[in-house]
């Protein structure tokens, strides 16, 4: 089918046929325990066939409470840290204008967007708050147990700046809480009579975009969900095949298994786009919690590309060989810019006159990928046809399905994450002491 995702890999001598061929049987198998449930972690699967069997009914509320934010709101604020923001943020600024705030809210058609939540500086919210101003508000605060402590606490800001703006019954009709079953959000929620939208108690954070944690802010943004359901629902088609040769994702996640147990621990994922950061940052949250655990895994980084090449492509060309590129590439923007020509030519560039940009980007792409492959750095390469809520759907489940073959291959529990547990222990025993000893 025309506009799919392609997947390919420079071989470079890095990976021969035959492992390729010893690796698909543990590929199958993982399959298997994958979809017949009973893998490690077989109670986070909720997402496995999600696009699926998500309801109608729930999309359409989705969009009619951001229609009704849309109308009243001209700032929104989503509260949230790692996968409860990280997805959103990453489909707001691949689909949106790269500069979305800054546009007159005629062209953008609804309220600015901010983030909050995603961390603990007074800098940043005092500047935020700088920005809002008298602005109308309206906050949507994303949370499973609403007692996660970044975005409880930013929580408390804003719920305290509307009750004191609007009053503490109309600041109810101002407040969305997307959060669990149960908790202490839902209470809070259910007391106060707020919007309530559901995690999923089968979906973990980092596997969420799809549900109403990202798409209520999509909708806002003017997004269409519709078309990223659409599109994740072809790609829970398309990766559902057993056999890694009719299956990118597995192929995908099954070499760069084949890469790990040759000493390629770090994986850097390189676009060419400035506009795929946040989902870069997406991507890491995704691949380093699910298998960075019994001291295994592969460190996921990201760089941008070409602006990188300038800073760390010394180290990618030449450092140490404990690294591999996945290189995302946009095949067609419909924002193109044609080099113009100089009557001096005093850069010398004048034969690049009448070329667009987009050409100048694929040739350093190609360029740079060889390099890597001559220098020793395996290459792989994910195209992207077009940037469409229906790609953007396709590419969000052709993640988070290699990143679960992934796991299963390195054998660790893709859908916890234990290790962030310590961290939390010791900061709250230190904030509870250091407020003792105050």
């Amino acid at each position: 089918m025309n506009g799919e995702i392609k997947f390919a890999y420079d071989s470079g001598g890095f990976v021969q046929e035959h492992e390729l061929q010893a690796f698909e049987t543990q590929v199958r198998a993982a399959h298997e325990v994958l979809h017949s449930y009973e893998g490690l972690g077989r109670e986070y699967l909720g997402w496995l066939d999600w696009p699926l069997h998500c309801s109608r009914d729930e999309i359409d509320k989705i969009l009619h409470v951001a229609a009704e934010i849309r109308k009243r709101a001209e700032v929104f604020v989503v509260i949230g840290i790692g996968g409860s923001y990280l997805g959103a943020r990453s489909a707001l600024e691949l689909l949106g204008h790269t500069f979305f705030n800054n546009l007159s809210q005629e062209k953008r058609r609804g309220p600015q967007i901010f983030f909050a939540g995603n961390n603990l500086s007074s800098r940043y919210l005092t500047h935020l708050l700088e920005i809002i101003g008298e602005k109308e508000l309206v906050i949507n605060v994303i949370s499973k147990s609403g007692t996660t402590l970044e975005p409880a606490l930013a929580f408390r800001f804003f719920k305290t700046i509307l009750e004191k703006r609007y009053g503490k019954r109309r600041a109810r009709e101002r407040i969305i809480a997307t959060t669990g079953e149960k908790g202490a959000l839902r209470n809070l929620a259910r007391q106060e009579g707020y919007e309530i939208f559901p995690v999923p108690g089968d979906i973990g954070g980092r596997y969420s975009v799809l549900t109403a944690v990202g798409l209520l802010p999509l909708a806002v943004a003017g997004i269409d969900i519709m078309g990223i359901m659409s599109g994740a629902r072809r790609g829970c088609r398309l990766y559902s095949e057993e056999r890694p040769a009719d299956n990118p994702a597995y192929r995908y996640a099954m070499l760069r298994q084949i890469l790990y147990r040759k000493g390629k621990v770090i994986e850097l994922l390189a676009s060419y786009e400035p506009s795929f950061y946040y989902f870069t940052e997406w991507w890491k949250q995704l691949f380093g919690e699910s298998e960075g655990k019994d001291q295994k895994g592969i460190l996921p980084a990201g760089l941008n590309f070409t602006t990188d090449l300038h800073s760390l492509g010394q180290f990618v060309q030449d450092g140490y060989r404990n690294i591999f590129v996945t290189t995302l590439w946009l095949e067609k923007t419909p924002e193109e810019q044609e080099i113009p020509p100089l009557a001096e030519d005093i850069d010398g560039l004048n034969f690049l006159a009448g070329k667009t940009l987009q050409f100048v980007n694929k040739n350093a792409c190609t360029g740079t990928m060889r390099a890597h492959s001559d220098g020793g750095v395996p290459n792989l390469k994910i195209t992207i046809p077009e940037l469409t809520p229906r790609v953007y759907g396709q590419l969000v489940y052709f993640f988070e399905k290699a990143c679960a073959m992934s796991g299963y291959l390195l054998g660790v529990n893709p859908f916890d994450q234990p290790g962030v547990e310590a961290y939390k222990k010791n900061m709250f025993e230190l904030l509870r002491s250091n407020n003792r000893e105050g």
